[in-house]
Order: structure tokens, then sequence, then C-alpha cells
């Protein structure tokens, strides 16, 4: 039974790989690339990416697929499919994990915790960026200025200062920002 959620599991490797979740742990690693996961099972999928092994392809953008279960996913974007839904907000969403981790906003449950600082977190995916804080791990690296990066979003965010993008448009005086946040704070404004 896991000391966390209390779920309970017939097979001690499936315990110790639903730990993981708890914890973030990822110890199995991509030789190549240095990607790491917390399944055997994923890191063999990962492997696809670097043979350009991508067999499944969508039937509506010919967009291909390293794994069956990416394309599926990705078709429900055509389809707008969302299958998985709220027992208690009747919210769909597209995949199951994403479900599960919107139960947590009703539930307030934290299970993933720091192993630095002892701060929880509802997604695996938040302890994983907050760990960079504690760590200092970078690993988006901006190719024009090399200034390196917690997270991809704030990478994209960084390289509008290069580009000049401004992808965030006032729908009432049609004025454009770089980013969310100072489009936030420009429809104040309006208001």
């Amino acid at each position: 039974m896991c000391n966390v959620c209390h779920k309970t599991f017939t097979k001690k490797d499936k315990l110790t790989r639903h730990n993981r979740s708890h914890t973030g742990e990822k110890p199995f690693k991509c030789d190549i690339c240095g990607r790491c996961f917390s399944d055997s099972g994923d890191l063999s999928k990962h492997r696809r990416i670097h043979t350009g092994d991508k067999r499944f392809l969508c039937e509506f953008c010919s967009k291909g697929f390293y794994r069956h279960g990416d394309l599926v996913i990705h078709s429900r974007a055509h389809t707008g499919e969302k299958p998985y839904k709220c027992e208690l907000c009747s919210k769909h969403f597209c995949r199951r994990g994403d479900l599960s981790s919107h139960h947590r906003t009703h539930s307030g449950e934290k299970p993933f915790k720091c192993e630095y600082c002892g701060k929880y977190f509802s997604r695996s995916g938040h302890l994983l960026l907050h760990n960079r804080t504690h760590t200092g791990y970078k690993p988006y690296i901006c190719e024009i200025c090399t200034k390196d990066f917690c997270s991809k979003g704030e990478l994209v965010v960084h390289q509008r200062t290069h580009t000049g993008e401004k992808p965030y448009k006032c729908d009432i005086c049609c004025k454009y920002f770089s980013y969310p946040g100072a489009f936030s704070k420009h429809r104040r404004i309006h208001v």
C-alpha cells in the first residue's frame, strides 16, 4: 500500500513505480539526450524519437507520432472529443491524467512533496519545476543569447525579446503584447 495516497497494489514493482509519481524520481535516463523517465517502458518508447520511427499517422493532418496513445490524444484536437468528465463540476478532458489532476482542485490534495523544503504540490510537473529552484538546473537555453531557463515556457516568452513577437491582442483597442502579464494588466484599463 502507498504511504502517501493509500492506493493498494498486487505487485511490489507496481507500488515502486507508483511511488515515483509522488517523489518525482526518474531513474531511467536516455543515453542519447539525457531525458529521464520514471518507467523503463516510457524510456523505450522515447527512444523512437531518436530513431525517427513515427509509425502512427493522424488521419486528419498526417502528423506522425511515436506512440499510438499520443495519436489518440492528438486526434481529439480534431474531433473535439473529451471523454473524461469531472463528476463534481462537469468539466470535460481529453486525457485521463488531466482529469485526475483536476480532481485535486476540488479535494485540495497535494501528494507531491519537495524533498528540499517540504512544500507540497498537486501536480508532479509543478514539483519538477519547483525542484529546479533548489538545484539551479536550467535545461532550456536561448540559442541567440545563451541565457538559460527552468521551463520551456519561460524560454518561449524570453525569445520574444529577440523576435519582437506580440501574440496577445486586446480586442477593444487592438494593441498587441508580448507577455501575458502585460496583456492582463492592460485589459484592466478598459474595465
